[in-house]
């Protein structure tokens, strides 16, 4: 008896060493942890823009001094550009990019997302002076310099064929770079810039804003008094369209400042009569001095000839909690000033319908006193759905990926 029962013991225990050395384990390689964490956060159903980063861009370091926080660093994602502006994902998440000087608009796609651009891949061009971009229920919508057009896309093999001509535009020699954004019932808006520094000028021709839709209906004024607003964005809490926009010239270093507006239907926001918060204009407009009185005063006065362009809302997980909400805003910089300013990056504090501090996010461009000395001017900005953010640089031609280290 005794000996059966050992038998049955040592039969136990071989059973159980064989089970536990045929049963396979998993190997926790590198690039397995990164396929799973490529895995998890494709089948993520978080709120775009929230998913944590999981890797570093592998793109150069810019050949410029720039300065960031210390827990961001700076790469270049895709460059040879052109004059890169305006910045659109498309709904697969393919970045592109408009390249007016070149009437072109490029495919950047990175699908191995090691952030940098697996190519530059022209999706349209021959166009009048391209500038913005917007896809809405599938589509490309370009603005040119003369027209609005709609494109069909194709994110499988990441091409454009031009699909109709929406609307025809004044043409415009001097603020010719049209934007657009589609608001989430299919609204469209688009920038009609002056066609010149200072003058009275229908807004059917220029300094306003006009809103049509995806089909082409035929557009009309939306928004007047708005010299030149180049970029939009959408604040996602009240879902108000918020826009940059250039004050006039030649008025001295320091006057007028430049704004950033919330656009509502049928306000005046002042260009040409006045500027800033109600001041009449009286270099060009001696007679009326009372012509500021019902114009719409911005909610945020920007320091005169930074040339704010691009601006976005911060939404993303690479952020501070407290920065959630927040605006990120492109200074170009300055021309028409003794002492250059602009060229970085500013954050602006968001307290509801204003603008409560601001502070330096991106610097380094300038690298002196005048326009010359600066190695790069900052344009538009967009995030993608792990919270990077993205910079276009028209000057050196560069897209910058900026990441939490």
């Amino acid at each position: 008896m005794k000996i059966r029962n050992i038998l049955i013991i040592v039969l136990i225990l071989i059973a159980g060493i064989y089970l536990f050395f045929k049963t396979p384990k998993t190997t926790h390689t590198p690039q397995a942890l990164q396929n799973q964490t490529t895995t998890v956060l494709s089948n993520s159903t978080a709120k775009q823009n929230t998913q944590s980063i999981k890797y570093i861009s592998a793109g150069a370091s810019p050949n410029i001094p720039l300065n960031l926080p210390g827990d961001f660093t700076i790469h270049i994602f895709a460059t040879g550009l052109g004059t890169a502006r305006d910045l659109q994902f498309s709904p697969g998440g393919t970045l592109i990019v408009s390249n007016p000087s070149g009437n072109s608009v490029y495919a950047l796609p990175d699908k191995n997302n090691d952030g940098v651009a697996d190519e530059i891949k022209p999706i349209i061009s021959g166009e009048n002076h391209v500038h913005g971009l917007a896809f809405y229920n599938g589509k490309l919508f370009i603005a040119d310099v003369d027209k609005v057009v709609r494109y069909n896309w194709n994110e499988t093999t990441l091409t454009a064929t031009k699909d109709k001509v929406l609307f025809t535009l004044p043409e415009n020699e001097d603020h010719n770079n049209r934007s657009l954004i589609f608001t989430s019932d299919g609204k469209l808006f688009i920038s009609l810039g002056s066609t010149c520094n200072i003058c009275r000028q229908s807004p059917t021709v220029g300094g306003s804003v006009l809103a049509s839709d995806a089909n082409g209906t035929p557009p009309k004024v939306f928004a007047t008094g708005l010299r030149n607003s180049p970029f939009f964005a959408i604040n996602p809490k009240t879902k108000d369209i918020w826009a940059t926009e250039m004050g006039r010239d030649y008025l001295g270093d320091n006057t007028p400042p430049d704004e950033i507006n919330i656009l509502y239907e049928s306000k005046n926001y002042g260009w040409p009569n006045c500027y800033g918060n109600k001041i009449h204009d009286t270099n060009f407009d001696g007679i009326n001095p009372d012509n500021c009185g019902n114009t719409e005063p911005p909610i945020y006065q920007i320091p005169a000839h930074s040339a704010p362009l691009g601006l976005t809302f911060i939404n993303s997980s690479q952020f501070p909690e407290d920065w959630q909400g927040d605006l990120l805003v492109a200074y170009h910089g300055s021309w028409n000033r003794s002492v250059a300013t602009g060229y970085k990056v500013v954050h602006l504090k968001v307290n509801g319908n204003t603008i409560t501090g601001s502070d330096d996010f991106l610097t380094g461009f300038l690298q002196g006193t005048t326009q010359n000395s600066s190695l790069g001017r900052p344009v538009d900005l967009t995030f993608d759905k792990y919270g990077n953010l993205y910079l276009s640089d028209d000057k050196s031609g560069n897209v910058y990926i900026i990441q939490k280290k």
